[in-house]
């Protein structure tokens, strides 16, 4: 039998199944999952109350929400209220605005001069406690924080509806890898 491929020619069909077999190693060698949670089933993660000294009155029920559709919808967990493998709770401790230094961003007035643009900075800090029953030296509490630059005219809603999701989805991923990621 002679299986040409890209100008080589094998002869021996056998060199074909080493060629195979070699291959079907290699790729059960290594899995992309990386997954830390093997034995976990359940897991409950209870609401975060926001205990910040600023509140926005809609942050608690959506990073609440989000985190449970992360661990819900890319992991094999299945939630539930009662002696659950995995626990995660905490609270949001900090949601804060501050300015930031000028940025280069220019703008001309009318006038026909040069006004640079000032930019607002939303830091939202979040403290979690993790407890894994079945693997509890994989425990912790730690705090998570995250910021996001932006124009300071944008309105409120517009910060809200935008910039809150951007810094609690990066929050959320933080959380997620150090939890499920075994990297």
């Amino acid at each position: 039998m002679n299986v040409k491929i890209k100008n080589i020619t094998l002869r021996q069909p056998k060199l074909i199944w080493v060629l195979f077999i070699f291959l079907g190693v290699l790729n059960s060698c290594y899995s992309f999952t990386g997954s830390s949670l093997t034995d976990e089933k359940t897991v409950k993660i209870s609401e975060f109350p926001n205990n910040a000294s600023l509140v926005n009155p809609t942050l608690s029920q959506q990073f609440s929400t989000d985190i449970q559709n992360r661990f819900l919808q890319r992991t094999t967990l299945k939630g539930t209220k009662e002696n659950p493998d995995i626990l995660i709770e905490g609270e949001i401790t900090g949601y804060s605005f501050s300015p930031t230094t000028i940025s280069s961003n220019t703008q001309t007035n009318p006038s026909g001069g040069v006004v640079q643009e000032a930019q607002n900075k939303l830091t939202i800090t979040v403290k979690v406690h993790y407890e894994n029953k079945l693997h509890p030296d994989s425990s912790f509490d730690r705090t998570y924080s995250d910021e996001a630059v932006f124009n300071s005219s944008l309105s409120q809603s517009e910060i809200e509806a935008s910039q809150v999701k951007i810094v609690t989805d990066r929050i959320i991923n933080k959380i997620f890898n150090d939890i499920v990621a075994n990297w």
